[in-house]
């Protein structure tokens, strides 16, 4: 499986969250609920939410780092994502960061859990059209 991405995407694989969100990843359902299906939605393997702006997107790493996460790492001297990820999407921008668990479609509409089959894409029905 696969989600969708538009704007700015903050994705964590759900692993991470079972593993460091404070309550786990039932917590984190609960916590999401009222916007799961308008900016958030997530497969078997990635939680995806979404902002508009980079200051959207710095307050919802704040609020996961306030949760457990650690959204930074350092690889041969390189700064890069370690437990989530921003994308930008769809017009080429990538990753903000070197990010070694993710995989993009070409387009960069859809992120998957590198080494994963990729499947069907979820996200909100109108904007996957």
């Amino acid at each position: 499986m696969a989600v969708f991405c538009e704007f700015l995407n903050f994705v964590v694989p759900i692993r991470i969250i079972r593993e460091k969100y404070d309550g786990g990843w039932e917590q984190c359902v609960k916590d999401h609920q009222p916007l799961i299906g308008g900016r958030v939605w997530f497969d078997e393997h990635l939680f995806r939410d979404g902002a508009m702006s980079p200051p959207d997107i710095r307050e919802l790493l704040y609020f996961w780092q306030g949760h457990g996460l650690e959204p930074f790492g350092i690889l041969a001297g390189e700064k890069v994502w370690n437990d989530c990820c921003v994308v930008e999407a769809p017009l080429g921008g990538g990753t903000t960061l070197p990010c070694d668990w993710i995989e993009l479609s070409e387009d960069g509409r859809a992120a998957s859990l590198r080494g994963s089959e990729r499947g069907e894409l979820i996200g909100p029905e109108e904007r996957r059209g």
